[in-house]
């Protein structure tokens, strides 16, 4: 049964500013949204974009650098005790806008991630100014605090926005709205409008699909698209903090022509975004906030023709990663781009576990890790089970901090499929990426000589300003074909 509490539409959407600088022309247009009633919002950190105020939510994060840490996966049916907090906030912009972030305490120090993007703030006081001139986003930390760190997504203006009264169209207008499970199949639309947060919660009528036991349920996604020729999109928020952790997956795809777009996920139970058995799906400026076990951010799945670009991810599991389970088809033809991602426990970047049908032509590109404290790499490929792994490429990477660096193995681990032998790599290549971090491993693993690990490329790559080697690569006997240039 579908639970939908829709508010009002006659309330104010939105409020556009023309700015208008000092010459007389136009500088650019700001749409801030506010905030629902209701709705729980930080108190630390206060910010004004061409001096409107905007709204400063919170978001439940690993907590990261402390004896916690790790306890959220460990402890699966515990992990929602384990956790930290930030902010974060969104507004869209066309053109450019003057930023200002107020805090409690006078401001030392203040760094504006990813630093690819080069803005720099201005100090005055107990406040910061800084500059945006596109779409972005991005991260600020002031006096050096990084894990209550303040999440500021820039949107482009919203075009097109779907009619609330369209019957191929669910609208959530801005206000508060729950739902259980949501299913929208052929030529629908779900919009999520700014302002909106829609609470994702387990009926009581429901029926779950998988009893763990000790309490633990899993049920249908909070959301899903199946057919042809779906959309998402919106600027509000998808919260999924009431489910119990594991109970369901937040938005589900299976489908052809699928089309996520905007929207804010938090608080996933499970895998936030599991793309499965489909072709020609976009996922663009999509952002997402995970702190218990295993909510992994973007998993694509026997899938084809795979966009993933502008997104925004801080989940307690690997963040983009392509897998193919047995018997459901190839994975290829898959590219992840100009995203901002941050790794707390796993995998930024990776191909794997659960590899059973091929994965083939998967480019990762132009992509910012603004930090990895994880316990894995940050980029990997990890094969477990039968299939061949060919034509990954990972490019233009720019990592801020690591501990583990690049990994491609061949083995059986925990995840092996029953009955799989061994699988294949080859044809992988890393060009132009820089990391900084400490011990920043580079390991490579073949299984045998029948599964071994061909044709590996690094090409400009650098670590901590210095060149790699191929003496800083640690590869056994069943590696082979590997230049380093």
């Amino acid at each position: 049964m579908n639970k939908l509490s829709l508010s009002p539409l006659t309330g104010v959407l939105f409020l556009l500013v023309l700015n208008i600088s000092a010459t007389g022309k136009p500088k650019g247009k700001i749409v801030v949204y506010p905030a629902p009633a209701g709705e729980v919002l930080d108190q630390r950190y206060k910010i004004s974009v061409e001096g409107k105020n905007v709204a400063v939510y919170t978001a439940k994060i690993a907590a990261n650098g402390t004896p916690d840490q790790f306890k959220g996966i460990a402890d699966i049916k515990n992990s929602h005790k384990y956790f930290d907090t930030a902010a974060f906030a969104y507004f869209d912009m066309q053109g450019s806008a003057t930023v200002t972030v107020t805090v409690p305490e006078e401001v030392t120090s203040v760094k504006i991630l990813p630093t690819s993007f080069g803005i720099n703030a201005t100090i005055h006081g107990h406040s910061i100014t800084f500059v945006v001139s596109s779409p972005k986003n991005l991260t600020i930390e002031i006096n050096g605090e990084w894990i209550k760190s303040l999440h500021l997504f820039v949107n482009p203006i919203e075009t097109n926005a779907p009619k609330a009264n369209d019957p191929n169209v669910v609208y959530f207008g801005p206000g508060i709205h729950t739902i259980s499970h949501l299913e929208v199949g052929d030529n629908k639309t779900i919009y999520v409008a700014g302002g909106a947060i829609v609470r994702a919660v387990i009926d009581s009528s429901e029926k779950y699909s998988v009893n763990k036991g000790d309490g633990m349920r899993n049920y249908s996604p909070s959301l899903s698209l199946r057919g042809r020729n779906i959309t998402i999109r919106g600027r509000g928020i998808i919260d999924a903090g009431a489910c119990p952790t594991h109970a369901r997956n937040l938005l589900f795809i299976r489908g052809q022509n699928i089309n996520v777009e905007g929207i804010i996920l938090r608080d996933a139970s499970t895998w936030n975004v599991p793309i499965r058995q489909s072709d020609s799906v976009t996922v663009d400026n999509l952002k997402i906030f995970g702190y218990r076990a295993n909510t992994d951010g973007i998993d694509i799945c026997n899938s084809r023709y795979v966009t993933v670009k502008n997104c925004f991810l801080r989940t307690m599991d690997d963040l983009i990663v392509v897998k193919a389970d047995k018997g459901q088809g190839d994975a290829k033809h898959i590219l992840a781009t100009n995203c901002v991602l941050w790794n707390q426990l796993a995998h930024a970047l990776s191909i794997g576990a659960e590899v059973s049908d091929n994965v083939d032509d998967v480019l990762f590109t132009n992509c910012d890790v603004i930090h990895d404290k994880g316990r894995e790499w940050s980029m990997r490929i990890y094969q477990c089970d039968g299939g061949t792994i060919s034509n990954v490429h990972f490019e233009d990477i720019r990592i801020e901090e690591a501990h583990r660096f690049i990994s491609v193995w061949i083995g059986h681990a925990v995840w092996t499929r029953p009955g799989d032998s061994f699988g294949k790599v080859q044809g992988i290549s890393f060009k132009n990426i820089t990391v900084l971090g400490a011990p920043l491993t580079v390991d490579m693993v073949g299984a045998d000589a029948d599964h071994a690990i061909k044709n590996i490329s690094f090409k400009n790559v650098v670590m901590n300003g210095q060149a790699l080697t191929t003496a800083q690569i640690k590869a056994n006997a069943f590696v082979s074909s590997v230049a380093v240039e």
